[in-house]
């Protein structure tokens, strides 16, 4: 996206979830996984791209042992539908009779996030929990449902915090929707 057309982007689009609740929300999750995952010794596992910046402010706040890997798989890229499921990267560690946290951005469909589950379990995981940043309202019924959830968002293309709009924005500290959405 061309500089002038991101800057016009997010000035005119809705802020849904400002810094100081997307900051408090990380926070509430830190608490509920620590409650529930401090005597698993887990793997987490961050979804790139999107993940990154939910799961970068998360891990400072999980203070237990824990190992820590990635995956690539998205069915966006540069596009505002999602489409075909791509796998760009599987997880180093293995998951054999592992406790897996999946952390994400959005459950938007459920689609990515449902595949993503199944996979790690025909790899063996002996249990796959799942964050996702944000819940979107959409009225679908959704294949999976998240674990762990920082905040809903309504049925709009949103960025900021991971999740970005053509490539721009990712790495707000803040929710965005876009005009007219």
């Amino acid at each position: 996206m061309e500089l002038q057309e991101a800057q016009n982007v997010l000035a005119t689009a809705e802020l849904i979830h400002g810094a100081d609740t997307v900051h408090a929300a990380v926070h509430r999750v830190a608490g509920e996984i620590k409650a529930a995952l401090a005597e698993k010794n887990p793997l987490i596992l961050c979804v790139m791209t999107g993940g990154i910046i939910f799961a970068g402010q998360l891990l400072p706040q999980l203070d237990f042992p824990l190992d820590f890997d990635y995956m690539h798989v998205t069915r966006y890229g540069q596009d505002t539908q999602g489409g075909k499921l791509s796998w760009r990267s599987a997880p180093w560690t293995p998951v054999k009779g592992r406790t897996v946290l999946v952390v994400d951005d959005i459950l938007d469909e459920g689609v990515t996030l449902a595949a993503v589950k199944d996979s790690l379990k025909r790899l063996g995981a002996a249990e796959v929990l799942t964050a996702v940043f944000v819940d979107k309202a959409n009225g679908k019924a959704k294949p999976v449902q998240a674990d762990f959830v920082g905040l809903p968002v309504p049925d709009r293309f949103v960025f900021g915090f991971g999740m970005d709009i053509r490539g721009a924005w990712r790495h707000l500290p803040a929710i965005y929707a876009v005009q007219g959405e």
